[in-house]
């Protein structure tokens, strides 16, 4: 049924639900778990000089999607990682329509009240756009 599944982490120890779930389904349909990381360079003000920060968070994407690896691996579960930059919900539905993707797996926030409305929501966005079933993980504020 799902040979390729995607997993959008941004590296929050809140993840970890969703981490699971991807690899439970990765498991159980013998897919390729694909883990995308995306540097949100769209949140950075053009005149600003984002090296050092691209930098750093670079290094948390790599950090985040070794913690996945990781865990596939002990699974048994194949896995490819990849870090993109970009707007982030733009470049999961890409990364979706890019790489044959079955199935997107990702943690939703259990934001309340005011917060959740003036936040925008990457999963909100991909949910609503993405040409594939999505699976959203619900975290609390107490997983962040």
């Amino acid at each position: 049924m799902y040979q390729n599944i995607l997993l959008p982490t941004d590296g929050s120890a809140g993840t970890q639900k969703a981490i699971e779930q991807a690899l439970d389904l990765a498991a159980t349909y013998d897919a390729t778990l694909h883990a995308l990381y995306v540097i949100d360079t769209a949140a950075f003000a053009p005149e600003v000089d984002v090296g050092l920060i691209i930098d750093t968070l670079e290094e948390n994407g790599k950090n985040a999607l070794a913690e996945i690896n990781d865990q596939a691996v002990e699974a048994g579960i194949v896995t490819e990682t990849t870090i993109e930059s970009g707007s982030p919900h733009r470049e999961i539905l890409r990364y979706i329509d890019d790489n044959d993707i079955d199935l997107v797996v990702m943690g939703t926030h259990g934001r309340k009240g005011l917060g959740r409305y003036l936040l925008g929501s990457v999963t909100e966005k991909v949910v609503r756009s993405s040409s594939v079933p999505c699976l959203t993980v619900r975290m609390t504020e107490t997983d962040d």
